[in-house]
């Protein structure tokens, strides 16, 4: 798992677009070896990168089990998409007795899980998340950053995770980045960028 870390219009958000083939970009994207900097989004996704934007992005008058099947509906192994929606329940319990429900009658929290739940029944490669704490109560961040651990240690899964709260995605995280103004100014282990002076005054608080 890797954090991507900066100030409001450091280009966070736009380097997940950016991958994902969302808007134009120059220089050259490159996904486990093969280019991708002209891709359209779909063909991204068929790759196995699956982005969760700001702002949690659920289809709101979709059921939860409807959100889910979205999220599969490139893969044709009607079997397996069947196990993954228990396997994802294994995450997320609620979405096993709430399947039937609007999202957009769910939590602030309860809709940001089901987005990721979402994106994991894609079968990514990679996922891409986009200030996954955003206007959510601490508890309720606490446990999805929880969770985001749990998937990427269990899955085996390369996580990009864009998010303001330096002090759980350095925890959560493996290595780090830190832009300013669209140019990364810092880069290591994230345990080490915990401790930098300039990450500690400028994003950490001490």
């Amino acid at each position: 798992m890797v954090a991507l870390l900066g100030a409001n219009g450091a280009g966070k958000t736009t380097t997940l677009r950016s991958i994902s083939g969302m808007v134009k970009t120059q220089g050259r994207i490159a996904f486990d070896g093969k280019e991708i900097t002209h891709s359209k989004p779909e063909e991204v996704a068929r790759l196995g990168v699956a982005h969760v934007p700001s702002g949690r992005g659920t289809l709101g008058q979709l059921t939860v089990l409807e959100n889910l099947r979205m999220g599969a509906y490139m893969r044709r192994d009607g079997r397996a998409v069947k196990q993954d929606l228990e396997r994802v329940a294994t995450y997320f319990p609620w979405i096993a007795s709430r399947g039937g429900q609007v999202a957009v009658t769910l939590s602030g929290g309860e809709q940001q899980m089901l987005a990721i739940a979402r994106a994991l029944m894609m079968k990514p490669r990679m996922l891409l998340l986009d200030e996954p704490s955003l206007g959510l109560a601490p508890l309720i961040v606490r446990q999805i950053f929880d969770i985001i651990a749990t998937i990427s240690r269990e899955e085996k899964l390369t996580i990009l995770i864009v998010e303001q709260n330096a002090n759980l995605a350095l925890r959560v995280s493996e290595h780090a980045y830190v832009l300013e103004v669209g140019r990364i100014v810092l880069e290591g282990p994230s345990s080490e960028l915990a401790r930098h002076e300039s990450v500690r005054k400028s994003y950490l608080g001490i």
